[in-house]
Parts: C-alpha cells; sequence; structure tokens
C-alpha cells in the first residue's frame, strides 16, 4: 500500500497490520483490492459488514480461469467468508428448460466449469446446496439483512431491493470486489452506505389511471433517473402504505427493471419504504428533478424497446416468466391464471414451453400445495430454478424467438417484453397478438 492510499484512507491498527502481511500474504492482497477499491470512489475508511453476503456470480464459466486461480488461492489459505453466503441461479436445468443436443454442447463449453466452481463456493463459505437464487431475501430462502445493515452485496435486483424496501445499506459492487469485501469482513465506506449518498435527485410523480405494470415502471424511472435515487410519489394511491407481500412482490419487479434499464441501486417510495416513511421529503436534495410518469409515458417506454428477433413475426417458441425469480404469491397467481385461461380457451396445455422460475425454497413450498401444483404440472408449464439470463446467454438459445414479463431479461438478452396478461394470453394460444 502506498503512501497516496494511507493518506486517503483512516485505517484502524488491524487494518494496517493485515496489510503489513502479518495475518498471511494471501489476506493481505484480499483487503490491499478493498482498500483500492474504496480509495476510487473517494472513500475514507472501512466499515464492517454485519450481514449474510449474496453473490452474483453463481456459474461456472470457462472463460473466467483469472477468478477460479483467485479463489483456488483464496481456498488454499483457509479464507471463508464470515458468514454462510447465498448466490445467483445456476445457468441450467436439463429436466425443465428443453435444449437441443447442440445447445447442450455449447452450454457444456459455456458453463463447463460449474461443478468445480459450486465444490469452491462451498470452500469460502456457501450456505447451503440450494442456496441459488436472485432473490435470496425472499422469506422461504432466507437471507433477509436487517434494516440499517452493511452489506457488499452485487446482484442488482438484490441491492436495490435490500436498500430500497428493506433498508439495508450496500453499494452495487462488482463480481469479486464482492467477495472479498466479505472475506476481509469490511467495506468502503462510499455512496449509498453514507446518509448523504441516499438522498433522492429525482421527484417522480405518479399519474397513471391505475397501477402500473411493475416491470414498465421501473423501466421509466431506471432510463430516465440512471444511477441516481428517485424520490417516488403516488403509488400509495394503487399499494396503500407500508409494505406486505403483495407490495414486496412489485417493488422486486420494479426495482429489478430500474436497476437493470437504469442503474439503480436505491429508491425511496412515499407512504411505502422505510426511510421515506420516517424522512417523507427532507430526503430529497436542493435542486432535484421533476419526472412525471402517466399512461402516456408507460405507453411511449414500451414502444421504444426494440425486437431483436430474426423475424418479428415469429411464433414464440419460449416464455420465461419469473426474472427476478417469483415470490410464492406470484407463483400461485400464475398458477391460477393459466388453468383459467386454457379453460376460456378450451384447451389443456399451453402452446408455448413455459417456466416459471423460482427458488428452490419457493417450489418446495409450493408443491405442498397440492392442487396448485397439479393444476400447474396438467397446463404443462414447469418450475425451474435456473437464471433464465444464463440460459440466454447460448447463441443458439437466443436465436429463439422468447418471450418474458421480465425487462430485466430483455435489457441483457432477445428476449421480447410483455406484461403479464399479454403474456398469459400468448402462452396459451401460441400467438402474438398483433400477429
Amino acid at each position: 500500500m502506498d503512501e497516496k492510499e494511507q493518506l486517503q484512507m483512516e485505517l484502524t491498527r488491524e487494518e494496517k497490520d493485515i496489510l503489513e502481511g502479518k495475518q498471511g500474504e494471501t489476506l493481505r492482497k484480499v483487503l490491499k483490492s478493498v482498500v483500492e477499491y474504496g480509495a476510487a470512489f473517494g472513500a475514507k475508511q472501512l466499515v464492517p459488514i454485519d450481514g449474510a453476503p449474496h453473490f452474483v456470480t453463481s456459474f461456472g464459466a470457462s472463460v473466467i480461469k483469472p477468478y477460479f486461480a483467485m479463489v483456488d488461492e483464496l481456498i488454499k489459505a483457509g479464507l471463508k467468508t464470515k458468514a454462510p453466503f447465498t448466490v445467483n441461479p445456476r445457468p441450467i436445468d436439463y429436466e425443465n428448460v428443453k435444449c437441443s443436443p447442440l445447445e447442450k454442447l455449447l452450454f457444456k463449453f459455456i458453463y463447463g466449469k460449474q461443478k468445480t466452481y459450486e465444490n469452491q463456493l462451498s470452500q469460502l463459505g456457501l450456505r447451503d446446496k440450494d442456496a441459488f437464487s436472485c432473490a435470496c431475501y425472499l422469506p422461504e430462502v432466507g437471507n433477509i439483512p436487517k434494516r440499517g445493515a452493511v452489506l457488499a452485496w452485487s446482484e442488482s435486483s438484490a441491492v436495490v431491493f435490500a436498500n430500497s424496501v428493506l433498508g439495508a445499506r450496500t453499494n452495487r459492487n462488482s463480481s469479486g470486489i464482492d467477495l472479498l469485501c466479505n472475506l476481509a469482513g469490511k467495506t468502503p465506506l462510499f455512496d449509498l452506505l453514507t446518509d448523504e449518498g441516499r438522498k433522492a435527485s429525482w421527484l417522480v410523480e405518479i399519474k397513471t389511471s391505475s397501477l402500473p405494470n411493475a416491470q414498465l415502471l421501473g423501466s421509466a424511472i431506471g432510463m430516465r433517473v440512471m444511477e441516481n435515487v428517485p424520490y417516488i410519489v403516488g403509488l400509495d394511491r394503487f399499494l396503500g402504505a407500508g409494505v406486505n407481500d403483495a407490495t414486496r412482490a412489485y417493488l422486486k419487479d420494479m426495482g429489478a427493471a430500474a436497476a437493470s434499464n437504469g442503474a439503480v441501486g436505491l429508491y425511496h417510495l412515499e407512504k411505502i419504504t422505510p426511510e421515506a416513511t420516517e424522512k417523507e421529503r427532507t430526503l430529497l436534495r436542493q435542486g432535484y428533478q421533476t419526472y412525471v410518469i402517466d399512461d402516456s409515458e408507460l405507453e411511449r417506454v414500451r414502444k421504444s424497446y426494440p425486437i431483436l428477433w430474426k423475424r418479428k413475426e415469429a411464433e414464440p417458441k419460449k416464455c420465461f416468466i419469473g426474472c427476478p425469480h417469483l415470490s410464492l404469491q406470484q407463483l400461485r397467481w400464475w398458477t391460477k391464471k393459466i388453468p383459467d385461461a386454457l379453460k376460456a380457451h378450451g384447451q389443456k396445455r399451453v402452446k408455448v414451453e413455459t417456466m416459471l422460475c423460482t427458488a428452490s425454497q419457493v417450489a418446495d413450498r409450493f408443491r405442498e400445495f397440492r392442487v396448485d401444483h397439479e393444476k400447474l404440472t396438467a397446463s404443462g408449464a414447469k418450475l425451474t430454478s435456473i437464471c433464465p439470463l444464463m440460459y440466454m446467454n447460448n447463441p443458439l438459445s437466443a436465436k429463439k424467438p422468447v418471450i418474458t414479463n421480465s425487462n430485466k431479461l430483455r435489457t441483457y438478452s432477445t428476449a421480447r417484453f410483455f406484461p403479464d396478461e399479454e403474456a398469459l394470453e400468448i402462452i396459451v394460444t401460441g400467438k402474438l397478438k398483433e400477429a
């Protein structure tokens, strides 16, 4: 560590000892990386992490050899995270998500280190073999940080939910840095970890005629405010004050779209999220900007989405529902809606291969509702716990006409976005509305 860094960072005696190699060379390199990361963002000190980690890198991609080599070095040094961690979903589920022989061959090449990497994760402190979900904060998964807890998370949809809905504090860390911070048990103090960094630069006024689609609303907000913090007013007209299961599910999807279509790591929702409920509009910065969202604005945003299919009029072959992973309440909603829509059309099974993506713990809980599970099975829709984005990373899979109700998946892949009710009609009829 050079003199300039020492002047920038106010380090404890323990941190200085680690940087002097008194607890081993590997831990020295870990903390040095964390310090340099913080220095790049003007952090003056490190603060202890007091929540369980969640990591974004869940896939054994063969091309990230330097990352695997680093993890091997960490394991050899006997380092583990301070608390057991969860991680994003696995990339493959051949049992429930059909793949051609050629797709499987390419998946083997892309994610050829999956088993090896999962063994590495176990040695670093993976909570258990089923700790794979982008929505780790769902009650069935159980990685739910307390309000005010300091974290070093990286998955964008989990970061924005933890900050906004739970009132925890984490920056949007990069993959790798999240691991190093949690091995050190320290993270740099800057941006969303600070009171000043959590103030809003935008006032977003919701003036729609009804509750807006969460994915479209998040998309609109993200594309306008980008990495800034919005203070959103007007949603309590539809959602009510405070937070319940339905509101959490709505905010999960809205936040994921805002984080992927922009770079939002925190939003405040008047009368709903904890900091806005307590501090109200004092959270707005002086000179904030205003963005009004009405029905026409949401329609404009939706029409701006590019269609990346080779043939725009093609009949959909697959549908992924749930990115981020579905909550139990959302899963049961789809279980009711799909059979009802099939009955209305005089059909028994969906026309489009449909995957409902959720955490394995949520799927297990859902199976306890035997009637619901039997209805879903009879409809032809499948449960899976994979990350649909990782599936779409396969170039052969990406060539297929895939639809989704997720704005995040739309943003990062060739999948085409449709709101829930429209997606439901398509998977039942096999036809696009405009075709």
